[in-house]
């Protein structure tokens, strides 16, 4: 079965999510949510078995998947399960930078981006810093750990075992992932505003282009 076969699916299930979410409607987010994740989980598995595909590279994006389906599912619980969900998302995070590291390495050019992401970091925590102090510090990680899973991603431009398709997928992947939580961050630390449950098209359409990434070698 071709990965992009689910890709329909995937996308029905999340405009029906979103539109849970703006309505309240708890049963269905319980429901559309967890659902969506496990198609996204479909779509990298269907990569398994395909002529070039690396096995290794589709374990490590799993294992990242698998962590934000437990992330997902904690914050369906709201402030219940934050911490829970922010530490496995954080460890999603970390899984996919070191995917990502093995199999394209270091280059010169990370010090740039790095540079560019760090200063981002900084001004995000200025801006978002919890109230809480007990927050403060898994937010000061969680910032640094995605900005850090970024520029690993980034990276891949620079290594020869990632085709142009598969670091552009990787990428805009990971940005658009870096965005959504940037979205989830200023609506819970900074400003909440309405339309924050937007922020699940880019979760879901940056997790979507990470697992297609491994159909690609």
């Amino acid at each position: 079965m071709s990965p992009i076969l689910p890709v329909p699916f995937l996308l029905i299930s999340v405009a029906l999510l979103i539109r849970a979410e703006f309505r309240g409607e708890r049963r269905r987010i319980c429901f559309f949510k967890p659902l969506s994740t496990l198609l996204v989980i479909l779509i990298a598995a269907l990569s398994w078995g395909r002529p070039g595909a690396e096995p290794g590279y589709t374990i490590g994006i799993l294992l990242g998947l698998l962590l934000s389906l437990g992330g997902d599912v904690a914050l369906i619980f709201s402030s219940r399960a934050f911490l829970a969900g922010l530490l496995l998302f954080l460890l999603a995070h970390v899984v996919y930078a070191v995917t990502f590291t093995l199999f394209s390495g270091f280059h010169p050019g990370d010090l740039i981006s790095g540079a560019v992401l760090l200063a981002l970091a900084l001004a995000l925590y200025r801006y978002l810093k919890p109230a809480e102090k007990k927050m403060r510090g898994p937010v000061v990680a969680y910032i640094l750990i995605i900005c850090f899973m970024v520029n690993r991603a980034v990276s891949v431009f620079g290594g020869a075992a990632f085709s142009s398709a598969q670091a552009w997928l990787v990428s805009a992947g990971a940005i658009l992932f870096w965005i959504s939580d940037l979205m989830l961050g200023i609506n819970r630390f900074g400003r909440p505003f309405k339309y924050h449950r937007l922020s699940l098209a880019f979760y879901y359409g940056g997790q979507l282009l990470i697992a297609l990434s491994p159909s690609y070698f």
